[in-house]
């Protein structure tokens, strides 16, 4: 969706600044509890984790903005388990359990971590369906503008770029964030210019690539 995380090519917000090789991995003892939150009820399977991202994207600009990068994530596990029944908003407020807990299909257990943190979630699929582009192909990322979850960024929308990767059939976030299945389709790293994103005072070596769904795409 055109919301506050689609921020890429937007003016206005000033560079991104590298702390350098010794960033810690966290910046506050709360960030750890708010990743292990978000690992303990996305594990649950109450939602996928393109439901988890469209939680996070959607909220609105002025809060998205407002907050860090955990804050971001701890509002939309929020959002989540309001929506699930998992918990209230005058649970949050009160900061205690004010009903007695929704019973869950699973649960991650401390000894699992590990384990599930290694497998990940992967999102390649099978398909005896052709790639409808190849590497060296131009094609030109469709100009849409959906109100639900989307891969495609907004800035190459309606630019053409050549297609440079083939990534086999992967779990479409589209379909998946709005819980209609995972529609698998080709993914596609298209390479795009970056004159032909930002016009001509644009860095002449500049590009940018990004994987594109075969939906996201039409022939040039």
């Amino acid at each position: 969706m055109n919301g506050g995380a689609d921020m890429g090519g937007m003016q206005g917000f000033g560079p991104v600044r590298h702390e350098g090789e010794h960033e810690p991995k966290f910046h506050a003892p709360w960030e750890k509890r708010v990743l292990a939150m978000t690992l303990a009820v996305g594990a649950t399977g109450q939602w996928n984790i393109d439901m988890s991202r469209s939680a996070r994207e959607s909220l609105p600009p002025p809060q998205y903005y407002a907050k860090t990068y955990y804050e971001i994530w701890l509002a939309g596990i929020e959002k989540l388990m309001i929506e699930c029944g998992m918990l209230s908003a005058e649970e949050i407020e009160a900061g205690r359990m004010l009903a007695p807990p929704k019973p869950l299909p699973r649960v991650l257990t401390r000894e699992a971590v590990p384990v599930v943190l290694a497998k990940g979630g992967p999102t390649e699929r099978p398909s005896d369906q052709p790639a409808r582009f190849k590497a060296g192909d131009r094609v030109r990322a469709k100009n849409i503008h959906p109100a639900g979850h989307t891969r495609l960024p907004r800035y190459v929308r309606g630019h053409i770029g050549t297609i440079e990767l083939l990534h086999g059939v992967h779990v479409f976030p589209d379909s998946n964030a709005k819980g209609q299945g995972e529609q698998p389709q080709w993914l596609y790293t298209v390479r795009f210019e970056g004159r032909e994103l930002w016009g001509p005072d644009a860095d002449p070596t500049l590009s940018v690539s990004v994987d594109a769904w075969d939906s996201y795409l039409e022939p040039a």
